[in-house]
């Protein structure tokens, strides 16, 4: 895929790729970007089926530890990552950008409810939660998880999007701490979306979030991370 501008990396991985290799060398990358030594990094992937907690995860929210948990340092409680789900891993340098945590997520939220809408989900914001979320049947439902560290100023981690995968592998977790609230999926939807066209409409929408980022120079205004 060509990239969305000199300055940034788009890499899009094939088949599944180990939870723990992909944190790794995410976390290497951006120590690598916070020295100025490597481009920033926009990195398409999926992942085994593996239950990760971020730093406010509950104990009690693991509810079947069917499959291998993996602690991270993402804000946020357990999530589910797996086969048919589409995860984006951001490093970007917010010193070359507005240094704001809400700003940063509030984009990202924005980026991926753009693309969804360029593949013909309808999806939105819902007050007071993190993610991303969409109608089904018309319940409200959580198809796509935003999580993120930012360390330096330089972003770790990112969104997941549901678009095929086994639902059923959410019920070992309380999905980010929300019980009251159902998963869902492209395909649950009715629509088949593949990666590859889920990848294109995130490339068609970038620069506009790029863009909302804001440049060099403007005034910070800071969550303390």
């Amino acid at each position: 895929m060509a990239k969305a501008s000199d300055a940034i990396e788009w890499r899009v991985s094939q088949g599944l790729t180990p939870y723990a290799k992909a944190l790794a060398e995410m976390e290497a990358r951006a120590d690598a970007v916070r020295r100025g030594e490597a481009r920033e990094l926009v990195w398409l992937l999926e992942h085994p089926p593996v239950y990760t907690a971020g730093t406010s995860a509950d104990p009690a929210e693991l509810l079947d530890a069917r499959f291998p948990v993996h602690q991270t340092g993402r804000g946020g409680r357990f999530t589910y990552h797996g086969p048919g789900q589409r995860i984006g891993y951001v490093v970007l340098d917010l010193r070359q950008r507005r240094r704001d945590v809400r700003c940063y997520v509030h984009a990202l939220e924005g980026w991926v409810i753009a693309a969804l809408g360029e593949v013909g989900i309808e999806a939105f914001r819902a007050p007071g939660r993190i993610g991303i979320w969409t109608l089904d049947r018309g319940v409200e439902a959580k198809i796509g998880a935003i999580g993120v560290r930012i360390r330096q100023w330089v972003t770790l981690h990112g969104f997941a999007v549901n678009l095929s995968p086994d639902l059923s592998h959410f019920t070992g977790i309380v999905p980010c701490g929300i019980a009251e609230f159902p998963v869902t999926s492209a395909a649950a939807l009715g629509l088949s979306v593949s990666p590859e066209r889920l990848d294109s409409a995130l490339f068609a929408t970038f620069m506009p979030f790029l863009d909302s980022l804001g440049e060099i120079g403007l005034e910070d205004s800071a969550v303390p991370v």
